[in-house]
């Protein structure tokens, strides 16, 4: 059998949800069928050690401006080079460069991801989505809330396929709850709350401080741990001291041991404005830990509230720190909603199950 190259071109191998995805799948996909290449555009990341480290090959571009004619044409140099028979691009700046080297080298198949719904997107940026659909073989949405969103925004229905995002089961904690709780210097009855994403205004973490702020009052015991980093750090951790709550909210930067921390978080919190199909809340699920969130497309297809977690409506502050006050004093509910957050993880968004629905993706394609 003749392997079908593969090329996957994504903004950058940061940790961050998309990333995530598109290395699983491509140290996942079957050796013998697909010779499977990466690029990502802007910069590498941690995860370019792991496709290094899965035998995976990998090429940084290195563009550095919005509108970069130098990193074009190097992706197209690229593109050419390598000669893909299929190229998949991941999130909007790969999206439009990706699939624009492809048609300008003649490249068969293409396929794009639709990973989350994104309000922020101005009338030119659907221009151009839509532009680049017509010319696309198949759009992949992570969840039938980004399907509808890009439906609605004029992307035609008949070619956007919904794959879930994929979850590998949790290993299992090679922390115990004492040591995690002496390296951040807590005392032994802290009840921990999580909140793992990037530092910017799409997740809202201000309102997670906010709430954290009014938690306190009738639980003492708790403090929130933020995970991740970005670009309103700084902001955030001065609004954080100024209503005087850095005693309960705690800034822990990237942390390659999130696996190890997830199962001893008590809640999980998402307080995002927008998702696709949170990585952070599914990977929280897979590991039982019970989960507060925002009630939006996306956490909404992964979430039944009240039966494997709870939500709330965007920005309602006082909503997530009473419901979280539900979980705390109530741990048989805790429990349950843990419990059928893991079982749904299980039975409906393993990797494996990820990989073999894109597979029959390319294979349909390349047939």
């Amino acid at each position: 059998m003749t392997k079908k190259r593969i090329l996957q071109i994504i903004p950058t191998l940061d940790q961050a949800g998309a990333e995530k995805q598109m290395c699983l799948l491509a140290a996942g996909l079957q050796r013998e069928e697909f010779d499977v290449h990466v690029c990502a555009l802007t910069r590498g990341g941690p995860l370019e050690a792991t496709l290094r480290g899965a035998g995976v090959p990998t090429t940084i571009i290195g563009k550095r401006w919005k509108l970069d004619p130098r990193a074009f044409w190097i992706l197209r140099r690229h593109v050419a080079r390598l000669r893909p028979e299929l190229i998949h691009t991941w999130i909007f700046a790969a999206d439009a460069y990706g699939r624009a080297a492809a048609l300008s080298c003649g490249v068969k198949r293409l396929v794009s991801g639709l990973r989350c719904v994104d309000p922020w997107k101005g009338w030119h940026e659907l221009a151009l989505d839509r532009w680049f659909a017509q010319r696309t073989d198949r759009l992949v949405a992570n969840s039938p809330g980004v399907k509808a969103f890009y439906v609605s925004k004029g992307l035609p229905a008949e070619k956007i396929d919904v794959i879930f995002n994929g979850v590998a089961p949790a290993p299992g904690s090679g922390l115990t709850r004492r040591q995690l709780l002496d390296e951040l210097g807590l005392p032994e009855g802290a009840r921990l709350l999580g909140l793992v994403g990037r530092l910017w205004p799409q997740k809202r973490v201000k309102d997670a401080i906010w709430a954290a702020d009014l938690l306190k009052v009738v639980r003492p015991d708790t403090h929130l741990l933020i995970v991740g980093d970005g670009p309103q750090r700084d902001r955030l951790i001065r609004y954080r001291d100024q209503v005087e709550i850095a005693d309960r909210v705690h800034f822990l930067g990237q942390r390659a041991d999130l696996a190890d921390m997830l199962p001893h978080l008590d809640c999980l919190w998402s307080t995002s404005g927008y998702e696709g199909q949170s990585n952070a809340v599914m990977e929280a699920m897979a590991a039982g830990v019970p989960i507060v969130a925002t009630d939006i497309p996306g956490t909404r297809d992964l979430i039944e509230h009240d039966k494997t977690g709870l939500l709330f409506p965007i920005g309602d502050r006082a909503g997530l720190a009473s419901l979280t006050q539900k979980l705390l004093d109530d741990p048989a509910l805790a429990a349950r909603l843990a419990r059928a957050a893991q079982t749904r993880m299980v039975a409906e968004f393993s990797v494996p199950v990820m990989i073999e629905k894109y597979a029959a993706l390319y294979q349909e394609l390349l047939a």
